[in-house]
């Protein structure tokens, strides 16, 4: 793995697993069903569009255009339904196994440590109690542009203090974590199911494939 100074995490689907959110979520997510429809839409448009001057407000022109309001009715809808809204989902989802002896592992042996995500890092409250590990927390909403631009990478690079080539990036993303990360110049470590892995089908884009957090923990710190 050469010279690693800082290791990056995803958060979503990366420090917990998807179906520990989605059956905390679900009813929430059938109630306002037809609007996450609509906000995945507009989402999934803006991973390709790259850096966006007003992030926020291009985000609600566009989802006004789709459910068919005013830009302030959809920036409210935004804020009680999605941000406001699946905060306090998170209270209550497990972290994968391992992964804070991780974190305090690569903290112990000096590794920076950082979280980058395209949700806000905040709506997860305290974090899992990883915060006290982590030097940077990044939102990519934030720096205007979402994974896979390499823009949100730079600017963590940036408040990191290191070199992109020092950086692992975590992920459980291929097309937006892994793609993302090595095109910024990153080292990338793709967290798959175990199937995946045992079955060879691991991606070949990324440096690292791994299914168990002691895995990351064994690669980077051996």
């Amino acid at each position: 793995m050469g010279d690693i100074r800082a290791v990056a995490f995803d958060i979503d689907g990366t420090l917990y697993k998807p179906r520990d959110l989605h059956a905390r979520m679900m009813f929430h997510f059938f109630r306002f069903n037809q609007f996450f429809l609509h906000y995945g839409i507009v989402r999934s448009k803006i991973h390709d569009m790259g850096v966006l001057d007003d992030f926020y407000a291009a985000q609600a022109e566009m989802l006004a255009k789709r459910i068919g309001c005013g830009v302030e009715t959809a920036e409210e809808r935004l804020e009680r339904i999605v941000y406001k809204g699946l905060s306090p989902f998170f209270e209550s989802v497990p972290l994968c196994a391992h992964v804070e002896e991780v974190f305090q592992a690569f903290h112990d042996a000096g590794l920076k440590i950082a979280l980058m995500s395209d949700f806000p890092p905040e709506q997860k409250g305290k974090l899992w109690g990883l915060r006290k590990y982590c030097d940077v927390l990044l939102g990519t909403e934030t720096t205007g542009a979402l994974k896979p631009s390499t823009h949100p990478f730079r600017v963590l690079a940036e408040k990191l203090g290191i070199a992109p080539e020092y950086i692992l990036y975590v992920g459980n993303s291929v097309k937006y974590d892994v793609v993302g990360a090595k095109n910024a110049d990153m080292k990338a470590a793709h967290f798959e199911p175990r199937w995946r892995n045992l079955l060879r089908m691991s991606s070949r884009k990324a440096d690292i494939s791994f299914y168990d957090y002691r895995q990351l923990h064994k690669i980077v710190l051996q």
